[in-house]
């Protein structure tokens, strides 16, 4: 029985925790939570998870430590629970832009830390997660960390310094899709289509889309291709997208997202 903590039962964490609790792991892996917040470990308490009475008293308690709380909040935790990291413990970040360095710098030398970033569509089995690791975490242990992310969508590994690049490709973009969305809903209904049906057929078509982009074998040149007849509608629209500057929109949008990451590391 491996022994897996949090700290932080908001919706990332307890999401984590439910992915865990559904998947085949759950038999061999007892939880531990805490949250300031009390109806929040209360939530992560009534679907099966002990609670702890404190963050450190999490990580006495476990080999595991998932750190799932805003990265403003990381230096009073690591306050609390720095003398109670060991070189065994495991320390599993999804804060935005921290660094294994720093979790190094404020526990132990060595320290092992996963960072990851998922995201929110994990809610529903379909999350996007990245993960590296700090040299000291073994393969069993990535391993271990791996499958639980995977138990709610894919996880896929990642160079160490490209952990902040990536969150505006898995972390950040769900927000982004769904601001696209929006303006294609709100053309809908300026024309008068029912909001509901313009969202229903609009998320369907993204779906599906999705999937011709992993399952189709084609490249996104040819999608585009295959929907762009000559002299069509989807042609008259891809121009309107190209001189809009979607694609400088997009660029800046990314590098937006980065830099705050870097930001946020300091």
């Amino acid at each position: 029985m491996v022994n897996v903590g949090f700290i932080g039962c908001g919706n990332m964490g307890f999401a984590i925790m439910k992915g865990i609790l559904s998947s085949k792991m759950s038999s061999n892996i007892k939880l531990f939570a805490f949250d300031k917040f009390e109806p929040a470990l209360h939530k992560a308490v009534s679907a099966g998870v002990c609670g702890a009475q404190n963050a450190a008293d999490v990580v006495k308690s476990c080999k595991y430590v998932f750190f799932a709380i805003k990265p403003q909040q990381l230096d009073e935790v690591l306050d609390e629970v720095e003398k109670e990291v060991t070189a065994d413990t495991v320390i599993v970040s999804i804060l935005a832009g921290v660094t294994d360095e720093y979790y190094a710098k404020r526990t132990v030398p060595n320290a092992k830390v996963v960072l990851v970033m998922p995201n929110t569509p994990f809610l529903l089995g379909e999350g996007a997660t990245a993960l590296s690791r700090s040299d000291s975490v073994t393969d069993e242990e990535f391993e271990l960390v791996c499958d639980i992310f995977s138990s709610g969508g894919i996880s896929k590994v990642i160079a160490k310094d490209k952990m902040k690049e990536i969150i505006a490709i898995n972390g950040s973009s769900p927000a982004f899709i769904y601001l696209y969305t929006k303006y294609f809903v709100d053309y809908a209904k300026s024309v008068g289509i029912d909001e509901e049906t313009a969202k229903e057929l609009f998320a369907k078509s993204l779906i599906g889309s999705a999937k011709m982009i992993t399952d189709s074998g084609k490249s996104l040149d040819e999608l585009i291709e295959m929907v762009s007849s000559k002299g069509g509608t989807t042609i008259a629209g891809l121009e309107k997208l190209r001189e809009g500057g979607l694609s400088d929109a997009v660029y800046n949008c990314c590098k937006a997202c980065t830099k705050r990451a870097y930001e946020l590391s300091k």
